[in-house]
């Protein structure tokens, strides 16, 4: 083996800086290479786990809304109605703008009842917001502490109930998603085991309606069949399976009395999640520039 002194090491530098085309070669090269790991890395950050879209609606308290002789103290953008109500689905959005000149909250309650506690903005300066989530069906009044004529109310519709954060318990903990449900009982928690490739659901409170079926609307990315399906240690094998886009919608037949149900697939939510994904593709980026670095001098001057 012939070793390199350092002499050779700065011709090789001198080298490379007087050959513009070799130099372009490389940086061409290396910043292709990066430019690919960069976007692998932002489409892993990316709502891969965002199988339902949620809306923010906007409501705004125009000028003068804080006068009760003023014609309207609400204006809604999803309609443009003034009233203060709207009807949302469940985990949608509403953001209360205030325009007006003065100080406003938005409170959950009623002006007889007082506050309820749900909900509560605080004082909203002019050009400031405030903005709730809804995870639950059902109906919430809201009021201004300061300008008690201002009311108005926020309507939830289930459409689907949800179980937010499915996955959570699996890999790094930070891909996780949101599975829609219809069932005439509640799923209380949904458990992802990485090592059996499944997810079970835990099912809790009083029956609603008679009909046993549930609907379970599972992102692709969450698991992927096909399906074995057990049912309080049973294996059930009627269920129906259908594809929807990027959703597995999978129809299953229970009991009054079902507990627990499992999905075994072939794949379940990723190991790796995006935190740990980005700093494998870093460590990725940097072997292959040490790589091609190093594979580069050994061609140039490993014969010589």
């Amino acid at each position: 083996m012939r070793l390199i002194d350092s002499h050779q090491i700065c011709d090789f530098v001198q080298d490379e800086t007087q050959n513009p085309l070799k130099l372009d070669l490389v940086k061409v090269d290396m910043k292709g290479l990066a430019a690919v790991l960069f976007f692998s890395s932002i489409l892993i950050f990316v709502g891969i786990n965002s199988a339902y879209a949620q809306t923010t609606y906007i409501i705004n308290m125009p000028t003068g809304s804080s006068s009760d002789k003023a014609p309207f103290f609400w204006q809604n953008e999803k309609d443009g109605s003034t009233t203060g109500d709207i009807t949302i689905k469940v985990l949608d959005s509403v953001r209360w703008g205030n325009a007006d000149t003065q100080i406003h909250t938005v409170t959950s309650g009623t002006t007889d009842g007082g506050p309820d506690g749900i909900f509560n903005s605080g004082f909203i300066a002019r050009g400031e917001f405030f903005m709730h989530q809804f995870t639950q069906v059902g109906k919430y009044e809201y009021f201004c502490q300061i300008h008690p004529w201002m009311t108005g109310m926020v309507k939830v519709e289930s459409g689907l109930q949800v179980i937010p954060n499915v996955g959570s318990n699996a890999g790094d903990g930070t891909t996780t998603f949101n599975v829609e449900y219809e069932f005439n009982r509640v799923i209380s928690s949904a458990r992802v085991e990485e090592d059996q490739n499944s997810i079970t659901f835990e099912i809790v409170g009083k029956v609603t309606s008679e009909d046993n079926t549930l609907m379970l609307m599972l992102p692709k990315n969450l698991i992927s069949g096909p399906f074995i399906i057990w049912a309080d240690g049973q294996q059930i094998t009627n269920f129906e399976l259908s594809e929807e886009g990027g959703i597995n919608k999978v129809k299953i037949p229970l009991n009054r009395e079902t507990k627990l149900v499992s999905l075994v697939g072939t794949a379940v939510v990723p190991e790796f999640g995006a935190i740990t994904m980005s700093i494998f593709a870093i460590g990725v980026l940097s072997f292959l520039v040490i790589s091609f670095k190093t594979q580069k001098f050994m061609m140039l001057y490993g014969r010589k």
